[in-house]
């Protein structure tokens, strides 16, 4: 028996390929961003009936309203007539009309009228629906999938609604401040796991390092489709902002509730709620928004602090990492090291990637 065989070979990371190659992002859309819970947008955005958005999953436009007996629904913006886009942007609406011959929906989506229509013969416009996705709602936070088949989010993410509250006792109360919009010129995946790993903090994010957190407690966990980053605030006074650890149980932590594929949920010392979301442009480019949230969306000049700290330290940071990555995956020189996966975990070990990789992969190769 060779060392090799005794020891076992290291776990490489994925070929460079799952980063660069179009087909796999194609692949992708029709796989594990058409069947996975994606962010959709925030409940403060669709207070009043009619309220609606518009976005854009896996290549799919979709629009999320909220209908006369208070449900958030979402549908594919399309028309069941012949195929017109309904709605654009944000706004509000008593019913949902289509610009290309008026076929007029119901904010339920059963199809209410259309010219002519009666002189169809059989033509039941009960029988005309916009097709509906499926949508929940996580603390204020609209989450959709394009599976009608999916598992409940409390399924994929066990124990993330609990224990947010448990951070962020008001989490029912926030609205955002600001959502604060980057392009990234990567690949989703090299964004998220850039953003899944603290190896590379105390070397590439200072400010973060000793103003936030203490990199030496930061650990991250799987927990279902969930990887779970937990660290101790810094010392308090190295805290770049103030905080009153006394407040409440976590106000002395950080936590950070990562969702697959595309989503983050982050606490900061001091009980501050921040997000993460990602948007897959095409396989060189992601764009990232930064979400900043206090009660009733009342401005905070600390929040505010907080938030321009972030992104000229942490985030500016962050673009040039990524981006290096994504030209380095493109050279005939790169050859996929292996993971430092140590038992112990710890801030040193990637074993955080290793669950995000085997995730990845499945959803090309399913």
């Amino acid at each position: 028996m060779s060392k090799h065989e005794e020891v076992g070979e290291p776990i490489r990371s994925l070929d460079a390929r799952y980063y660069t190659d179009p087909a796999i992002f194609e692949r992708e859309k029709q796989t594990t961003l058409a069947s996975t819970w994606q962010f959709a947008g925030h409940v403060s955005n669709l207070e009043k009936p009619g309220d609606y958005f518009t976005l854009s999953i896996a290549g799919e436009d979709l629009f999320c309203i909220r209908d006369r007996d208070g449900e958030v629904r979402t549908y594919y913006n399309v028309c069941q007539h012949r195929a017109h886009q309904l709605l654009s942007d944000t706004g509000n609406c008593k019913l949902i009309v289509c610009p290309y011959h008026s076929w007029t929906y119901e904010l339920t989506g059963q199809l209410r009228s259309g010219p002519n229509i009666r002189s169809v013969p059989g033509f039941d416009r009960k029988d005309i629906c916009l097709t509906s996705v499926r949508t929940e709602i996580f603390h204020g936070f609209v989450f959709v999938n394009l599976d009608p088949d999916a598992a409940p989010m409390d399924v994929w993410f066990p124990g993330v609604r609990d224990e947010l509250k448990a951070f962020v006792p008001h989490i029912d109360q926030l609205k955002p401040v600001e959502w604060v919009e980057i392009p990234e010129n990567c690949n989703w995946k090299v964004s998220i796991e850039n953003y899944s790993e603290c190896y590379h903090c105390p070397i590439n994010h200072p400010t973060f390092a000793t103003g936030v957190i203490k990199p030496e407690t930061y650990d991250i966990q799987p927990q279902g489709h969930c990887l779970r980053h937990t660290t101790e605030c810094a010392n308090l006074d190295q805290m770049t902002y103030p905080i009153d650890v006394d407040a409440n149980e976590h106000a002395g932590d950080y936590s950070s509730w990562f969702l697959w594929p595309m989503f983050s949920f982050q606490v900061y010392p001091g009980n501050v709620l921040n997000t993460y979301h990602w948007r897959a442009i095409d396989a060189d480019h992601v764009v990232v928004w930064r979400g900043w949230y206090t009660v009733d969306g009342v401005d905070s000049e600390v929040i505010r602090k907080l938030a321009l700290q972030d992104r000229a330290t942490t985030v500016e940071e962050d673009i040039h990492l990524v981006e290096s990555v994504q030209k380095g995956l493109k050279s005939r020189g790169y050859v996929p090291g292996p993971l430092v996966l140590d038992p112990k975990c710890g801030v040193h070990s990637e074993h955080s990637i290793l669950a995000l990789q085997s995730w990845m992969r499945d959803g090309v190769e399913q």
